[in-house]
């Protein structure tokens, strides 16, 4: 039996009234995995293989809907097979993600919270690290990771725990440390990984007189929205790389205030707070029966 378009909202309504708590706590369960899962997606080279597959699954609906019975015949074929294929082309992603299940950070990969009191000493340890390499002329490059994970740059290097401070990344860029032609990567004030190797920059427009380390630092920045800080082992200067583009001779207190404000979150102003509990109390009736108007 058809419904009338004027029958649909009271259809709609009928069918808001039957869902009930169990549903929704269904539904925003699922939508919490799946952000989870795509979050986990993203932070490795499997993004570009789920691209890829849902092009598959698009090609293959057309080719239905087109009633192309060659090409929909092979990749039907290909599809039966697909839960295996899929199985090894994330066996690197899936083992992690078991690990993750099966180890005490397993509620951290669930609550990836963020302490704005941390990030301000990590900022603050960073500047006066980068101020001192700067005068003693010593090369840093350090990543501040944000929304996208950079777990496969932190595997290129040695795997840390640490918390930040200008010490450890002191002795980390010390010339005959080790690890310090590489990368160290931030995330959340700790320090996850340093002689991290980075992609470097494609942009054949670059300066000539900028070396490997401002390279791989643009690079990064292109490849993810990270902020990178870099200083100089030629000429000592400290230099920001943002989305592909680079922000050379900083001082300590620009850096400061530039990387305040890219990582540390913004909260809302004071104005907009008054704002809106003023349209409040104008909302609100008058106890007074509207006296004060009259006089």
């Amino acid at each position: 039996m058809g419904v009338s378009f004027a029958q649909l909202p009271a259809v709609i309504v009928r069918y808001l009234l039957t869902i009930q708590i169990t549903d929704l706590l269904d539904i925003a369960i699922m939508v919490f995995v799946l952000y989870k899962v795509l979050m986990l997606v993203q932070s490795t080279k499997a993004a570009s293989l789920v691209k890829g597959l849902l092009v598959f699954l698009a090609a293959l609906a057309l080719s239905s809907f087109f009633h192309l019975n060659g090409i929909n015949y092979i990749m039907s074929k290909m599809v039966e097979w697909g839960v295996l294929a899929l199985i090894i082309l994330f066996q690197p992603e899936i083992r992690r993600v078991l690990e993750q299940m099966g180890s005490r950070r397993f509620i951290a990969f669930f609550t990836h919270a963020e302490t704005g009191n941390t990030m301000d000493t990590t900022i603050g340890q960073t500047v006066l690290a980068c101020s001192e390499m700067s005068q003693s002329r010593t090369g840093a490059l350090i990543v501040f990771e944000r929304e996208i994970l950079l777990d496969d740059m932190v595997r290129s290097g040695t795997v840390l725990d640490a918390s930040v401070s200008s010490e450890l990344l002191k002795n980390i860029f010390f010339v005959k440390a080790p690890m310090h032609d590489g990368a160290v990567i931030i995330r959340n004030g700790r320090v996850l990984g340093a002689g991290c190797m980075l992609p470097l920059s494609k942009n054949v427009n670059l300066s000539r007189d900028l070396g490997m380390r401002h390279r791989a630092g643009i690079g990064m920045s292109e490849n993810s929205d990270a902020v990178v800080v870099i200083v100089s082992e030629e000429t000592g200067s400290i230099s920001v790389a943002i989305g592909g583009m680079l922000k050379r001779h900083l001082k300590p207190e620009t850096l400061e205030n530039l990387l305040r404000n890219e990582l540390l979150p913004q909260e809302e102003p004071d104005s907009d707070k008054q704002k809106f509990f003023s349209l409040l109390s104008l909302l609100q009736p008058k106890k007074n029966g509207g006296k004060d108007d009259a006089e």
